[in-house]
């Protein structure tokens, strides 16, 4: 029997693993559990152009917006032309949506959610139908990737090569490498950073999206989700200045707030118009009540947070990396479907459908992990992986110029961390300042315009260059 080596305990990784045990395949998860994904975190929802009135064609085009044209409109089709077989997936698991939302980007009300606690719903069900379908758990961290010749034979786990005939990468982006994010802290990018050191091209490192509205409190950094601006929240100062249209997408409205604040303005997010705020929003208004907020009075102070990264470990329409044998799906993959700046809600999508494709995909290749030699094992050690947040988090954040991405480099230098994570962190500090424009997410002060020279990826296997 084909053996399968998931790594990552996500949305991405939960319905690649059942759409392979359904094909067949003996099925091996390996992660520290759902609920430390980003997956089990995401509040509003999934978007899905299935509602009478709205369009996969609609969809499409606000991704294209959304993602200021840098996407490849093949994938972008390819996802979204099959958001319906998505939906009936998730249908057939039982899962039961109870409204849809407008969020920024949108063009039609197309996100579907579960009272703004979408992702812990889904991952619970999808977890349980995985473990009927006989699919094994293995509770840990996959180190490192077995290998050899520019072909995956397995992972590493504590030292120990566990061998499968293809792996699949569903750990999940990089965003945990700044300073300030709301989600996991295990989104570090080390299989991205690993895949990269092993012979796989990165892509598109440089677009970091950033979430307008994070909360920083007693109890961690914590998401408002979109969804209550698409309810009527209103931005606002300290001094009742509303600045910005709300419902703009991300990279516009983190990076409004993030020019406020530099200007010693607070800011802050005006609910109180909600009226049932805390039906609508029960898991925001449970943590904003124990931080001492009340949103049907007070106002909510908010910042920008390192969110999503629209990078990754480039692959093809189908998920297939630049090593045999090697997938890579949802966040830790890129192929074009973002762009340079995710439209809210097309990440839970990209994360059912590529665990859809790849299964698909490793059904046509039929791989075999035959033994080609032993692979080594390197043993890294994490290090200062503070000093890289700090680092990135001040010299590739929200808005970049060419001096703070050189200097950044430099100071790279002197960290002493995990070579694969220094690798990546090289990546989006030498991508941002290859790319000289500001598009979607990458905002440059001394390239303030978008330059349509420039519309076309970037690639990272070393050293960064566009096309």
């Amino acid at each position: 029997m084909v053996r399968i080596g998931i790594i990552g305990t996500g949305l991405a990784g939960l319905t690649a693993a059942i759409a392979l045990a359904e094909k067949g395949f003996e099925v091996t998860v390996i992660g520290p559990g759902p609920r430390y994904s980003n997956s089990y975190l995401a509040q509003a929802g999934i978007a899905l152009p299935v509602l009478k009135g709205d369009s996969p064609r609609a969809h499409v085009l606000d991704t294209l917006r959304g993602g200021k044209f840098l996407n490849d409109e093949a994938v972008v089709w390819n996802v979204i032309s099959k958001a319906s077989e998505a939906y009936d997936f998730l249908i057939s698991l039982g899962v039961q949506f109870t409204e849809n939302e407008l969020e920024g980007g949108h063009s039609f009300p197309r996100v579907f959610t579960i009272r703004n606690e979408t992702g812990r719903h889904i991952m619970k069900l999808l977890f349980t139908h995985a473990k009927e379908l006989n699919v094994h758990f293995v509770k840990g961290i996959a180190e490192e990737l077995a290998v050899v010749g520019r072909k995956a034979i397995g992972v590493f786990m504590e030292g120990e090569l566990w061998r499968f005939d293809a792996v699949v990468i569903a750990t999940g982006g990089y965003s945990a490498l700044f300073k300030y994010t709301a989600g996991s802290s295990l989104n570090l990018g080390t299989l991205i950073g690993d895949a990269a050191l092993k012979g796989a091209r990165l892509r598109d490192l440089e677009f970091v999206q950033f979430h307008p509205t994070g909360f920083v409190g007693k109890h961690g950094v914590k998401l408002i989700s979109e969804a209550v601006r698409g309810a009527g929240a209103k931005l606002v100062t300290g001094d009742g200045e509303r600045f910005v249209n709300e419902l703009e997408t991300r990279d516009v409205v983190a990076r409004a707030i993030y020019l406020k604040m530099l200007e010693g303005k607070g800011v802050f997010l005006d609910a109180t118009e909600i009226k049932d705020f805390k039906s609508r929003f029960p898991g925001i208004y449970a943590f904003l009540r124990k931080e001492g907020i009340n949103p049907a009075r007070d106002l909510i102070p908010v910042t920008p947070v390192a969110h999503y990264t629209m990078g990754g470990v480039n692959t093809d329409i189908w998920y297939r990396t630049d090593i045999e044998n090697l997938y890579a799906i949802g966040e830790a993959a890129a192929n074009g479907f973002h762009g340079a700046n995710r439209l809210a809600s097309n990440s839970l999508l990209e994360c059912v459908v590529s665990g859809l494709e790849v299964g698909r995909t490793i059904a046509r290749d039929r791989p075999r992990g035959e033994v080609v030699g032993e692979p080594r094992y390197e043993g890294f050690e994490a290090g200062d992986i503070e000093g890289l947040r700090e680092l990135l988090w001040n010299h590739a954040g929200i808005v970049r110029d060419a001096e703070g991405l050189r200097e950044g480099l430099r100071k790279l230098e002197g960290i002493e961390a995990d070579p694969r994570l220094k690798l990546l962190a090289r990546g989006i500090l030498e991508c941002a300042l290859t790319r000289e424009e500001s598009r979607g997410a990458h905002y440059r002060t001394d390239f303030p315009f978008t330059r349509e020279e420039l519309r076309k990826p970037s690639f990272f296997d070393g050293k960064c260059k566009l096309g």
